[in-house]
């Protein structure tokens, strides 16, 4: 009786954790296919990956990646992810020349990060007139928060912070809390009722 009892209760739950781990695994091996390199069994893919161009991607240990991600290499350019990185939904990662993240940084929903902006020749469409690029590297333990965007050639140190919604045009220094468009460094309140 009691074990009819269990079976009854349990069974739910299971067929739901049987479902779920199926779907952890076929994101897993859908992005292992993708990107065509050996991609560590530590790491949780929660829905598929878009990659485009030259798919030049690196994956650390232990990351764990949301659904709906966009990731876009271009020529030699590479994406390089450390360990530990998690990776919200909807994120865009573009490099014509390098995006570096560094162990443990998290990335929230929808950012942007991209290293190349387009050009604007006299006379020629936007389409034709080619990028400029420079690398971005985030540090370790970066936190960017939701709908942040990074632009080409910045530098986000270990232990930075990124608010929602900012726009990070230069280079952010390590421990800093930066905010706003374009991005500035933010004083916290704790900090402003110490000086006076």
């Amino acid at each position: 009786m009691m074990k009819l009892l269990l079976l009854h209760c349990c069974r739910p739950w299971l067929g739901m954790l049987l479902q779920a781990a199926q779907r952890l695994y076929q994101g897993w091996c859908w992005l292992a296919l993708a990107v065509r390199i050996p991609l560590p069994a530590s790491c949780i893919v929660l829905g598929a990956v878009e990659l485009h161009g030259t798919q030049r991607v690196s994956i650390g240990e232990r990351g764990f990646f949301y659904p709906g991600l966009y990731f876009e290499t271009q020529n030699d350019a590479q994406i390089i992810i450390g360990d530990s990185v998690v990776i919200s939904r909807g994120v865009h990662i573009v490099a014509h020349q390098a995006v570096r993240i560094g162990v443990g940084s998290m990335i929230g929903e929808y950012c942007s990060v991209r290293d190349a902006n387009h050009c604007r020749v006299q006379g020629e469409p936007i389409r034709e007139s080619g990028f400029s690029a420079a690398p971005i590297e985030i540090g370790s333990e970066v936190w960017i928060g939701r709908g942040a965007v990074i632009l080409a050639g910045v530098r986000i140190g270990d232990g930075a912070t990124v608010a929602a919604n900012a726009v990070v045009t230069q280079d952010v220094a390590a421990g800093s809390t930066v905010g706003g468009v374009p991005a500035r460094p933010l004083i916290s309140h704790r900090k402003q009722e110490m000086k006076s």
